[in-house]
């Protein structure tokens, strides 16, 4: 069982369920190491539901504890995905949203997750689990994005600062091994990141969301895997499989994203076959940090409305 870290996590942020709720464990799949956490409900209702949670570029299970511990009736199960937290990278494939679906599969086999589970993908995650549902109708069923990526990362206003991001990850890998690591564990880098996506105006909050980038923002397996994942993340989105996502979606949207804008939202709501839109006013890309009760409130009300 793991504890919450309570110097990178003030105790007033969770609840104290959250500790008791709480199962580590690991599994090996075509010989990648993945380490995952099970938070099972405190009292199962006829409401319970199973939850895997996809989490975002350079995050861990960590990101969505406090959407877990908002949901205390639900059973969620959260991985680190191959090469971040405490997974090791891909044995022998590359990073890539293709093989990030293929690892869902497996996982959900190994766990033995049939189809009512509920699949949930923040960020990168959205890109990731909607990609996989496309690829396999009746897999889950229904499916949750949170700040999805619903657009091409490198087209339009915020293209050339993804392009220049992609320059800083593969100046990173290129570098010699200490100057490469060095650059991409930057905390001066990392806090300017959290600086600009926190948006937040409670002090006590905004030093958690800073402390959780320093913490959990470095912990990737290796520069070569960070690249691969990288490109994956910039280079898919979730409108290119959203006619194939018949199954009913929920999208969970920052009034604030300057990621996943909310015109790219509206957009991506009209090319989807049964979805919802709910918008969180004065928050960004962070909505797992800083607006855990509207999120989950949002998640319970479509579980119960899509239930069978």
């Amino acid at each position: 069982m793991e504890s919450v870290d309570t110097e990178s996590s003030p105790t007033a942020l969770f609840s104290d369920d959250l500790e008791g709720r709480t199962h580590a464990a690991e599994v090996v799949l075509d010989g990648t190491r993945v380490a995952y956490w099970r938070y099972e409900p405190v009292r199962v209702t006829p409401e319970t539901r199973t939850i895997l949670v996809v989490h975002g570029f350079r995050g861990d299970h960590h990101g969505l504890l406090r959407v877990a511990d908002q949901l205390p009736e639900m059973r969620l199960i959260m991985p680190d995905l191959p090469g971040f937290g405490s997974s090791s990278a891909f044995a022998a494939a590359d990073h890539s949203v293709e093989n990030y679906g293929r690892f869902i599969s497996d996982f959900m086999a190994a766990l033995g997750l049939g189809p009512d589970t509920v699949l949930l993908g923040h960020s990168f995650g959205s890109i990731v689990a909607s990609h996989y549902v496309a690829a396999h109708p009746g897999a889950v069923a229904e499916l949750i994005l949170v700040n999805p990526i619903a657009a091409p990362a490198l087209e339009g206003p915020k293209g050339m600062m993804t392009k220049l991001a992609v320059l800083y990850y593969e100046a990173a890998a290129r570098l010699p091994l200490r100057l490469g690591q060095g650059l991409l564990r930057s905390q001066l880098i990392v806090r300017i990141m959290s600086e600009t996506m926190a948006k937040t105006r409670d002090k006590e909050l905004r030093r958690f969301v800073h402390a959780q980038h320093s913490a959990y923002f470095s912990a990737f397996a290796d520069r070569e895997s960070l690249l691969q994942a990288f490109k994956a993340s910039v280079g898919g989105n979730v409108a290119e499989v959203a006619p194939g996502l018949t199954l009913p979606v929920l999208l969970i949207a920052g009034e604030k994203d300057e990621i996943a804008t909310l015109p790219d939202q509206h957009t991506l709501l009209a090319l989807l076959p049964d979805a919802h839109l709910d918008v969180i006013p004065g928050v960004g890309h962070l909505i797992h940090y800083e607006t855990p009760e509207p999120a989950a409130g949002f998640i319970r009300r479509f579980l119960k409305d899509h239930s069978a």
